[in-house]
């Protein structure tokens, strides 16, 4: 069977503190390609980035799912797997995705809530955000997933391609596992903790993310 090239996409936005910590712990072997998209950081990500030789742009449209779509279209790896360097991703679990997939996955979820894993990253709220929207999901669309809003997963090329909807909303990996689930794709998840963010500011405004993952959830189900 033909090795798998994956891709490594980068969310960044003014993640300096997370980048000089993070990125020097991501093996080149893990990956193929590694490609980084900035929401328009003004704290030296950029230069950073550029002074190491990593690939990266500027996002060209607002919004979280604009900036991974913007970053598959540029990506040339058969295994996509989003990332963040502010210390939430741990990179080790880079290959363990990888194995996993290539089990025969169409989709694998670095669960936070998976037996033997932990976020040192959620408070009540968010906690209770997870937990209610994974027990929605569930309801709606049936699956096992025990972590439905996590970024940290990595997806079969192909997959993308087919199940498309392409929201540039904050709800975009909420699409697409909703997505996978209604069209009975093989779904599977591996433990992973979510450290603390190392520095920064969080971007995730849980009133206004929250109601963006209902609105996707809701219009999944009742207006796709």
């Amino acid at each position: 069977m033909d090795r798998k090239k994956v891709t490594v996409i980068v969310f960044t936005w003014n993640e300096i503190d997370g980048m000089r910590v993070i990125m020097p712990q991501m093996k080149k072997e893990w990956f193929d390609e590694l490609i980084i998209v900035d929401g328009g950081s003004t704290d030296g990500t950029l230069e950073y980035a550029r002074e190491n030789g990593w690939n990266i742009f500027v996002q060209k449209e607002r919004g979280a799912g604009a900036a991974f779509w913007e970053a598959v279209e540029r990506s040339t790896g058969d295994i996509i797997i989003p990332f963040s360097p502010d210390g939430n991703s741990v990179p080790e679990k880079i290959p363990e995705l990888v194995k996993k997939l290539n089990e025969g996955y169409d989709l694998v979820v670095a669960s936070r809530y998976a037996k033997g894993a932990k976020s040192d990253d959620d408070d009540a709220v968010t906690a209770f955000g997870n937990w209610m929207f994974t027990s929605l999901i569930k309801l709606l669309y049936g699956g096992k997933v025990t972590d439905v809003l996590v970024m940290y997963r990595a997806y079969r090329r192909g997959l993308l391609a087919e199940l498309g909807g392409r929201t540039k909303e904050v709800s975009w990996g909420s699409q697409l596992l909703i997505r996978a689930l209604k069209a009975g794709k093989r779904i599977a998840e591996i433990p992973g903790d979510e450290p603390a963010r190392i520095g920064g500011v969080r971007k995730m405004d849980p009133l206004r993310n929250g109601l963006a993952e209902l609105k996707m959830i809701l219009k999944e189900r009742f207006c796709p």
